[in-house]
């Protein structure tokens, strides 16, 4: 199994469950709330480590309550810890999250502490990634520590995934240094500036990636699977037929993109990791929480 360094954020997650996600000046009445560990970085790292993948997580945490919640959950999950910063002096980040009866999720996020990630971090922690095949990363981290990251990952030889999470400006120079592209539908919309409605609209959205210099274009639809090309091939990958209702889809994409990792990592083929990701993911969104909703190998396995 190949090694796998995910650099992302950490945050303890406020979930607020309710009949609807309150719009702006409303209150309503939920029915439940659970405390929990989150972050797009550390979900996808901890999603790769239930299934057994080999992972290292590079991020920046304080000294407090949150960063204790942080630490025992990667101990039991076996993540290589050694390259996660901790700074007396910062507060660890908190989520605050609002789902509604359908599952849909609002999210507002203060990275804390990870949000003075900097470029020396990247540079104190090389070997992680040097001694990594791939490198996995979003963009809740500062966007030019990201993006130096990534090249770092690239003069190192790793395979590089991004997950364009939230979507924020990528200099144009950039996409040459990413292997596999997955972003959401919003997320391609976000990046093409202009709306993408019919499958059509999906596969010329590929295209356009790949003349950004992407090798490997992943758009994620949710319900409707995912759509992959890489200039020679491409397809639709249906999703995976559940087999109890979704409750919450907070995590859901970080599920896909930690499990897709941990296939490539096993030298499964595109197609394979892709069935493999599609499936946890759904697994995913029939549990309540992020973190959470993780599934193990086994249950993957045995689904």
């Amino acid at each position: 199994m190949n090694s796998i360094c995910v650099f992302g954020v950490f945050v303890a997650d406020l979930c607020f469950f309710g009949e609807t996600i309150p719009v702006k000046g409303q209150t309503v009445l939920g029915k439940n709330y659970i405390v929990g560990p989150g972050g797009k970085g550390s979900n996808q790292a901890i999603a790769a480590a239930r299934l057994k993948g080999d992972v290292h997580f590079i991020t920046k945490i304080g000294q407090d309550s949150h960063a204790d919640m942080a630490l025992k959950l990667y101990k039991k999950a076996q993540i290589n810890i050694n390259s996660i910063i901790q700074d007396k002096n910062l507060s660890t980040g908190v989520a605050g999250i609002m789902v509604d009866e359908k599952g849909h999720n609002a999210i507002n996020i203060v990275a804390g502490a990870a949000a003075h990630l900097n470029n020396e971090d990247i540079d104190q922690n090389l070997n992680t990634i040097k001694n990594s095949k791939f490198f996995l990363t979003q963009l809740e981290t500062p966007e030019q520590v990201t993006l130096y990251a990534l090249s770092k990952a690239k003069e190192n030889n790793c395979v590089t995934i991004l997950n364009p999470a939230p979507a924020r400006k990528i200099e144009e120079e950039y996409f040459k240094l990413i292997d596999y592209f997955t972003p959401n539908e919003t997320e391609a919309e976000f990046y093409l500036n202009k709306k993408i409605k019919s499958e059509n609209d999906i596969k010329e959205a590929a295209k356009e990636f790949l003349k950004k210099g992407v090798k490997n274009i992943i758009i994620t639809l949710g319900e409707k699977g995912v759509y992959y090309s890489n200039g020679k091939e491409d397809y639709f990958v249906e999703a995976c037929k559940l087999k109890n209702n979704v409750v919450d889809t907070t995590g859901a994409g970080d599920a896909f993109n930690g499990a897709f990792v941990v296939g490539l990592s096993n030298d499964l083929k595109n197609k394979d990791a892709l069935v493999f990701a599609n499936k946890v993911a759904g697994i995913s969104t029939t549990k309540l929480g992020a973190a959470a909703s993780m599934p193990l190998l086994q249950e993957v396995e045995n689904y």
